[in-house]
């Protein structure tokens, strides 16, 4: 068949299912509200505001190791074919993007296995701002931690704790991997004291940072990774715009992709409050 050929039938195609569409509208949302689940214990009240915790991925955008993660190739576009698509190949931790327990561990759960009922969770934000301006090798410690308790009150059962380095603002700049003269990186992240606290003492589904990595920048053995994932609990790195939601009562939706035995991948993360 031609490739003109081909390119009006795609078209008659999508066009053909617009209408067919617009008649099935009413029945998804019905099927939808019996399919889905009870989120965790999130939603204390109704919401009034969101905000988008996920910066845009783009073939620049900088990596763990500082090499291209993110291709992307335009296959039609609408001026020559009526419609637009691109082919896009991405390394799964790439952008902001979820760690599931499967990354760091030779048996946990792959990314499509993560429950969508620990995806939509209480939202806790940890604000290290002051002590990551001091020192680009801050961490998150169980000191930390305590005093967010103490300001706060107890954990929500099954939230996220978030570190809020103030990071995210960085992200468009090589200060976000801030890699010094040896080619060593210099981030904040979670210490692994602060990780084993959340896993002992607290009900937490998982941690995210505004950062590259759950470790630190400096960090040679990745013993936050290896102390959380294997445990079962999932992580979110370069989480965007933490400054933009309160220390407490937001809800955080972690749009993890499914794609089968994944060890994560770009997520679309937004929260409600």
């Amino acid at each position: 068949m031609c490739h003109a050929c081909v390119m009006e039938s795609v078209k008659a195609r999508m066009l053909g299912r617009r209408d067919l569409f617009k008649g099935a509208l009413g029945l998804a949302a019905g099927a939808a509200a019996v399919s889905t689940l009870k989120p965790a214990p999130a939603m204390a009240q109704v919401p009034g505001q969101m905000a988008d915790m996920t910066h845009t991925l783009h073939p620049d955008f900088p990596t763990f190791f500082g090499d291209q993660q993110f291709w992307e190739e335009s296959l039609f576009n609408f001026a020559e074919h009526g419609f637009n698509l691109k082919e896009i190949r991405v390394n799964e931790h790439t952008g902001t993007h979820v760690d599931s327990p499967m990354h760091f561990s030779a048996d946990g759960a792959s990314v499509d296995e993560i429950p969508v009922d620990k995806l939509i969770v209480p939202l806790v934000v940890v604000d290290i701002r002051a002590k990551a301006a001091e020192s680009a090798d801050a961490q998150v410690t169980p000191e930390d931690l305590r005093a967010w308790i103490s300001a706060n009150g107890d954990l929500p059962a099954g939230c996220c704790v978030a570190m809020n380095s103030g990071w995210g603002d960085k992200v468009n700049d090589p200060a976000f991997r801030n890699t010094d003269a040896e080619g060593a990186m210099h981030f904040p992240g979670f210490h692994v004291e602060a990780a084993q606290m959340l896993m002992e003492e607290a009900d937490v589904a998982g941690i995210a940072v505004d950062t590259l990595s759950l470790d630190y920048g400096m960090s040679a053995d990745f013993a936050t990774h290896y102390a959380w994932l294997p445990s079962g609990r999932w992580g979110v790195e370069c989480i965007a715009n933490l400054d933009q939601v309160p220390a407490l009562g937001a809800t955080l939706v972690v749009g993890a992709p499914k794609h089968r035995r994944g060890t994560g991948g770009p997520a679309r993360v937004f929260t409600l409050f």
